[in-house]
This record gives C-alpha cells, sequence and structure tokens, in this order.
C-alpha cells in the first residue's frame, strides 16, 4: 500500500451472532470524526436501551493515530480491545465498531468474551465493503488573469480535483490531489505563474 492511501468501509455494515444465550449485534460505521462517532453511539443507546453493553472501537486518520476502545462495563480488555484489534487486523481506519450485546443469562467468561467480540466485529467488517481512499492535499494558488491558460492546462495534466474557484483580476483556486503528487502539482503552477500562499 502506498504511503498516501488507507483503507476503510464504503458504508455501514451490520450483523447478528449468538453466543450460548447472549445475542450480539454488530455494526461498522464509516466515520471522520469523533462528533461523528458520538451520534453513531447515541443512537444504538436510544435504540437498544433494553441491551446491556454498547462496547466500541474505533480508529480516525489515515495512519489510525487516532484510537479508542471502550468496553462499557464488560470486564477491562474483553471487548473493546478485541473489537479494536479487528479493525487493526484489517488495516482500517476511519472506521468505529460497535457490538451490542444482550446478556442471556449465562456467563462467558474472560476468554468467551474475548471471542465474542471478536467475531461480532469480524462478521460486521466482512459484510462491508473494504475501499482504498487517497490522503488528499489541499493547494491553493494565486495567479494573474493572464497566466490563466498555463494554470489551466497544468491543472488538466495533473488532474487535482478543483474545490473552488474565482475568476478576477487576481485568479484563485483550491485543488486536492493526492499527497505523493502534491509537490509536482505545486512546482508546476509555479512555473506556469501562480504563486502558492504559505498556508
Amino acid at each position: 500500500m502506498a504511503e498516501d492511501t488507507y483503507r476503510t468501509i464504503a458504508a455501514p455494515s451490520e450483523a447478528a451472532s449468538r453466543e450460548r444465550s447472549s445475542k450480539f449485534l454488530a455494526y461498522a460505521y464509516p466515520v471522520r470524526s469523533e462528533e461523528e462517532i458520538r451520534s453513531h453511539l447515541d443512537t444504538l443507546r436510544k435504540k437498544y436501551y433494553d441491551a446491556t453493553h454498547h462496547c466500541y472501537a474505533w480508529r480516525l486518520g489515515p495512519a489510525g493515530e487516532a484510537f479508542r476502545a471502550n468496553d462499557d462495563g464488560e470486564p477491562s480488555g474483553t471487548a473493546g480491545r478485541p473489537i479494536l484489534g479487528q479493525l487493526l487486523s484489517h488495516a482500517l481506519t476511519d472506521c468505529l465498531v460497535v457490538v451490542v450485546r444482550w446478556f442471556g443469562g449465562t456467563k462467558l467468561g474472560v476468554p468467551g468474551l474475548i471471542a465474542a467480540y471478536r467475531e461480532a466485529a469480524a462478521e460486521a467488517i466482512a459484510a462491508a465493503e473494504i475501499v482504498e481512499r487517497t490522503v488528499d492535499r489541499t493547494v491553493c494558488v494565486d495567479f494573474p488573469y493572464a497566466a490563466m491558460n498555463a494554470v489551466m492546462r497544468v491543472v488538466k495534466e495533473e488532474q487535482p480535483r478543483i474545490e473552488e474557484q474565482r475568476f478576477d483580476n487576481l485568479c484563485t483556486m483550491r485543488l486536492s490531489i493526492r499527497e505523493s503528487r502534491a509537490e509536482a502539482l505545486i512546482e508546476k503552477l509555479k512555473k506556469a505563474g501562480g504563486s502558492i500562499p504559505e498556508t
């Protein structure tokens, strides 16, 4: 995998399983922020208010640099960590997995809990479509109207995504391109007469 790509899931997915008399519902969501994560957790807690536990793990950022695992009252390390382990073993980030459990009266014990949460998380991930995304950098460029043709030629060659453009006496474009190609784009824009404001 290139340095500027990461794996996440394309859309929410779910899976259900039973272990002895406990019922598990697992959900996987693509997420971009902690606000989104809180919103999904709140929704599930309201929807399944009668569940015994809402255990979860998430990773955010292209390298999964922000992450958290929560056992929600299960013995320490038996729920959140196995769920996080599945995100790590599938190399997924920008992803939240929540496993909702209804206790059925039979204790599963520590190894049983770890296995049940790991399996539930694995099934939700297996039900999802895994996609590769690029780490993009935003490049802003200012240029005089006279340099328009040269700048547009660079944009056509390098094919960044155009986020915003304003054409006036001084023209401005905000472009988005994958990290590994950003420097080449900046160099060409400068040659074409554009100036890149320091961010």
